[in-house]
């Protein structure tokens, strides 16, 4: 009674991986590289500056108490795990800027709390890029920000606008 197993199984298994896992790379192809539309990132890098993601906002940053901070001096709040990049790409605690109003880039989680903060250099502060003008959660894509009849709360009931109008 033999109890080892016999090495011809596995070797044959880990042969057919080998060459079944390059063939599936290369049906993949240039499709399987997830690329970012240039334009779409707001490129500061082609000024002398970093790559920032898609969607981040500019503002003035004021760290007054953290987690509290100003943000084009409205009151907000840093979320919980915010990261706050220096100009030199390193981590920065809020509470060693306390006090500095900071030109940043910055994005917000799905609560609306600021998430990421970057400092910028100079030549990042150039580029020209959108501001916290935008609706804070504008879900809908379609529809600007001035778009519509808006509610100044003393607009009496019957004159509001009806749903669908």
């Amino acid at each position: 009674m033999n109890r080892c197993k016999k090495p011809f199984p596995s070797l044959l298994s880990i042969a057919l991986a080998v060459l079944i896992v390059p063939a599936g790379a290369l049906v993949a192809g240039p499709a399987a590289a997830q690329e970012l539309d240039p334009s779409a990132t707001q490129n500061e890098a082609a000024n002398g500056g970093r790559n920032f993601p898609p969607g981040t906002l500019r503002g003035s940053f004021l760290v007054v108490n953290p987690p509290e901070i100003q943000l084009d001096g409205n009151a907000e709040r840093l979320a919980p795990g915010a990261r706050i990049r220096s100009a030199d790409r390193m981590l920065v605690m809020p509470a060693s800027i306390t006090g500095q109003n900071l030109l940043v880039n910055y994005t917000r989680d799905a609560a609306g709390m600021v998430r990421d903060v970057w400092i910028l250099t100079p030549d990042e502060a150039r580029a020209k890029r959108a501001s916290a003008e935008k609706p804070l959660l504008n879900f809908w894509p379609f529809v600007s920000a001035d778009s519509g009849p808006r509610d100044d709360g003393k607009t009496p009931f019957n004159q509001l606008p009806i749903f669908g109008q």
